[in-house]
């Protein structure tokens, strides 16, 4: 089946979440994919061509399957990261799946940004895609971006929980927490 084509955008009280547009959106991008803040939930740092390469990936992914990570406008900060949808396709016993997820710039944290974006992605995925469920998933030290989970009604099963595939079996992120949420 093919998707729904994707909006340009989803709009929220505050926020605006984007297609990818300009080269300003991958500077900033760059700039937070290199910020030991922003990444120490995350297995390393991205260089530019990686932050770009993935940004191309997101574009792709929107044309393919109609979901992907939207760029986050936040009030009077504009450019703020990425909220969205994306497959989860390694080996695990929930995938493949779709995830909610995040990454936002240290300006924005603490004043709701990623709980509003990311109930817009679900109610998008929910609707216009008629997703049944999404997961969403973090090491399980994250505090953070569990507590985003818990607020937009995500629900974590601890029979759930995995060791993430992808990192090596002493990484310090490999423990994983899953949260789950489905369309009502």
């Amino acid at each position: 089946m093919t998707p729904a084509p994707p909006p340009d955008e989803l709009r929220t009280e505050r926020l605006v979440l984007r297609r990818w547009w300009s080269d300003d959106d991958r500077d900033r991008f760059a700039a937070l994919n290199a910020d030991p803040e922003v990444m120490r939930n995350m297995p390393a740092l991205l260089s530019r061509a990686e932050s770009d390469d993935m940004v191309d990936r997101i574009e792709a992914c929107f044309a393919e399957r109609g979901y992907g990570l939207w760029a986050v406008d936040g009030p009077d900060l504009g450019f703020v990261g990425f909220v969205g949808l994306w497959s989860a396709v390694f080996p695990a016993p929930f995938t493949p799946a779709v995830e909610v997820g995040w990454r936002l710039a240290r300006a924005s944290w603490g004043h709701g940004i990623a709980p509003e974006a990311a109930r817009a992605a679900l109610a998008d995925g929910f609707a216009r895609l008629g997703l049944h469920e999404v997961v969403s998933f973090t090491w399980e030290g994250n505090v953070a971006s569990r507590r985003v989970m818990e607020k937009i009604g995500m629900v974590h099963d601890p029979a759930d929980d995995f060791d993430h595939p992808n990192l090596a079996p002493d990484h310090r992120l490999r423990r994983h927490v899953l949260y789950r949420t489905r369309r009502r």
